[in-house]
């Protein structure tokens, strides 16, 4: 038994890893912190697979393992009102499209993390239902905070830098 719990973890991860990582970048402030988020979610991914009952999608229970455990390390910083800048490899090149999309995660790492679970989400493409389910919100709340997050976003690209 312990085995084939073994080999579904392994598959598990090995499907999801892109995601899991994702999720950790987002909160993480350098390639260290992203790598310590990383191995602490697969810890909890672990703990929480035999409980697992498909009720959602494994995706969906994916992202919100990930996000919960992002989530409860950036609280214990206690360092909300600080923005996070991830400066990981993806960042080293200087091509025009590189800079905006590292422009836009400066701005989103701006936003608190519950924002930024939930723009993150919608890049991601996932539905509002998924991102509710996520997130443990309603899907009107979904629909409100994104077009605040939204606003926020055009607002700081409006800034002066």
């Amino acid at each position: 038994m312990k085995k084939e719990q073994e080999l579904e973890f392994e598959r598990v991860v090995k499907q999801y890893k892109s995601v899991i990582y994702t999720v950790c970048f987002m909160f993480a402030k350098d390639d260290d912190e992203v790598n310590d988020l990383f191995q602490d979610t697969l810890i909890n991914l672990w703990r929480g697979l035999k409980a697992f009952r498909g009720e959602s999608e494994m995706k969906t229970w994916i992202w919100r393992v990930s996000l919960n455990t992002c989530v409860s390390h950036e609280r214990k910083r206690k360092t909300a009102s600080t923005p996070f800048i991830a400066e990981v490899n993806l960042f080293k090149e200087k091509s025009e499209d590189t800079r905006q999309i590292k422009m836009l995660y400066d701005r989103i790492n701006r936003l608190k993390y519950v924002d930024r679970a939930i723009i993150l989400l919608w890049l991601e493409s996932f539905s509002y239902e998924e991102i509710a389910a996520i997130v443990g919100i309603s899907v009107k709340n979904v629909s409100v905070r994104l077009f605040r997050i939204k606003e926020e976003l055009k607002n700081m690209s409006n800034e002066k830098l």
